[in-house]
């Protein structure tokens, strides 16, 4: 059996420690369509139900003319001496009416997911987060970070200052996505900037720890940077827009927590479909082609369709007493022809 591969252990100040075991639950397969669905779900659970009000547009007096009076029978305001008396009522299409179907608020807003499709979707995002190629396509500035995915000693989750949570990021090149964040700070388009959710920024790195010692203290300030406890870990979190590759920075004992929490003695770790998804190169592969049957090809040419009207061989087939019959109204005609000449 083959050792599993091992994850470099940072000091604070940015120098390599030791090494720790990869968690089995990185190798779990990436499945993005997982990850949209369950995402797309979750986050329709934490919206507030809205309507229109039961009396809009229905706060006014009016009925129908009836017929008979060139009019349509859209019910109309009674009274006179003023210009809404014989106007339009109630309906979507007129001046003041009511909406079409209007919303209530016992529409179903919220869903319902099957826990084993969480926990897959879940068990991807993390393995997607340890992609390297897939952390830099979300966007995040990881350039100078000396491993993905980045764990530092165990002392992160005894820091209590966001100066030297600063000075840790940088130490180990994470400062530059936090400032990518900071600088996407701008006014939210549209009338969300008056419901108080007035900005909109980026996501930066997220930071995993096992116990909180003050880190959720040191680190929440810094915009863009989340935290998480590696036992509650969310995927609206590890997946922001349902975008697998989210830059985490776990603390040792949170790394080392997961293959407790995944694993033999916890969450099943999802295996694959397929060892090699490839389908082309499995098919062309020398051990599938040699048990084949060679592909069969017909050198008989398909015998081209030929006109009865107007091909007197393939009418014989089809009649020969009318193509007897037209041979010889064909000869009778090229005799008169050749009479009157």
């Amino acid at each position: 059996m083959t050792a599993r591969p091992v994850l470099s252990v940072f000091s604070l100040t940015g120098e390599k420690t030791a090494t720790t075991p990869l968690p089995a639950v990185f190798e779990a397969p990436i499945r993005p369509d997982i990850v949209q669905f369950v995402h797309t779900n979750m986050n329709k659970n934490n919206r507030q139900a809205y309507a229109v009000s039961m009396k809009a547009g229905k706060q006014v007096s009016a009925s129908s003319w009836g017929t008979g009076r060139a009019v349509a029978r859209i019910p109309r305001v009674g009274g006179g001496g003023t210009s809404r008396s014989g106007q339009g009522a109630f309906g979507n299409m007129c001046r003041g009416g009511r909406m079409f179907a209007p919303t209530k608020t016992w529409r179903k807003w919220n869903r319902k997911i099957n826990t084993t499709q969480k926990r897959y979707a879940v068990a991807s995002a993390l393995a997607a987060s340890a992609v390297p190629a897939l952390v830099m396509a979300r966007g995040h500035k990881v350039d100078e970070v000396p491993e993905i995915p980045l764990v530092l000693d165990t002392s992160l989750e005894s820091t209590k200052k966001t100066s030297a949570a600063k000075d840790i990021l940088a130490s180990v090149g994470a400062l530059d996505d936090v400032e990518k964040a900071a600088a996407s700070k701008q006014v939210r388009a549209g009338k969300g900037k008056m419901r108080n959710r007035r900005y909109t920024l980026r996501r930066g790195p997220l930071v995993i720890y096992n116990e909180n010692d003050g880190v959720a203290q040191a680190f929440r300030n810094l915009p863009g940077v989340e935290l998480c406890c590696v036992s509650r870990l969310n995927l609206l979190q590890l997946a922001p827009g349902g975008h697998m590759g989210r830059f985490c920075i776990w603390s040792q004992a949170a790394v080392e927590a997961l293959d407790t929490i995944y694993g033999p003695e916890g969450k099943r770790i999802p295996s694959a479909s397929m060892t090699n998804a490839d389908l082309a190169r499995l098919i062309n592969s020398d051990e599938i082609q040699s048990v084949l049957k060679p592909a069969m090809c017909n050198d008989k040419k398909p015998l081209r369709k030929k006109n009865a009207i107007k091909n007197i061989k393939a009418l014989e087939k089809l009649d020969p007493y009318a193509a007897a019959a037209r041979l010889a109204e064909t000869r009778a005609m090229e005799a008169r022809a050749g009479k009157k000449s």
